[in-house]
């Protein structure tokens, strides 16, 4: 059997902008991979160009994952070894990835998750606000369940971590405010490890105000403290 010494399935996070953040780690589980599993085989396929690995590609996204299942434990089954890895970060992190792991694992086999690059906690860091504790909520719903799921929120005590769109971003500011209160502290930390990499931090209006007139591009993170960290709510 080939790959002996690696588990049946790797998650390896990837750069979320800066290459220079792949670890030492990540690129020798790419190399002894058999398959690496990819959100986008085009983007991870410049990402293995530029570390100058030659590997058998798969799709394996939102769209595919329900399907590609069952191939997949499969092939590990005979022996195949598999690293999956997102377009950024840490696959399963508001990506695919649950559904297969949960899988591999439940079939008995092996899985292993290394250490590496994801948005959300230099974000959390770099805020300011309070890291002891906190809540990673990822993506607000877009349409349903939106409202119901800002309300209850509005008495979530922990900092609260989300990952919004640019497109977005100033509507759920207003959103927030309208819920937690305008004097609401938090930041926004956008383009992380990039060439325009930018924290900005204020209340929930302030940032809202700063974006108005500044330009918003790129993947970003929003950061809002809890209940109990401002006498405002």
């Amino acid at each position: 059997m080939r790959n002996e010494g690696l588990p049946h399935l790797t998650l390896v996070p990837t750069p979320i902008g800066n290459l220079k953040d792949i670890t030492l780690r990540a690129i020798e589980v790419l190399k002894d991979a058999d398959v690496v599993l990819a959100e986008d085989t085009r983007t991870t396929g410049q990402l293995l160009k530029h570390l100058e690995l030659k590997k058998p590609l798969q799709s394996y996204h939102m769209h595919n994952e329900h399907r590609a299942v069952e191939k997949l434990l499969d092939r590990m089954q005979k022996g195949e070894r598999f690293a999956l890895v997102s377009d950024a970060g840490t696959p399963a992190i508001s990506d695919p990835g649950f559904l297969l792991v949960r899988e591999v694992i439940e079939a008995g086999l092996e899985v292993q998750c290394l250490p590496g690059a994801t948005a959300f906690v230099p974000a959390l860091v770099a805020s300011g606000l309070p890291s002891d504790r906190f809540t990673f909520e990822g993506f607000l719903p877009h349409k349903k369940g939106r409202k119901t799921r800002i309300e209850q929120l509005a008495e979530e005590t922990r900092t609260m971590v989300f990952y919004e769109s640019m497109h977005r971003l100033i509507k759920t500011l207003g959103q927030l405010a309208e819920v937690f209160g305008e004097d609401r502290k938090a930041s926004v930390s956008r383009e992380i490890s990039k060439l325009h990499e930018e924290t900005v931090r204020g209340t929930l209006t302030e940032i809202a105000e700063y974006y108005q007139t500044n330009p918003l591009k790129g993947e970003l993170v929003l950061v809002v403290a809890g209940k109990d960290t401002h006498t405002n709510g």
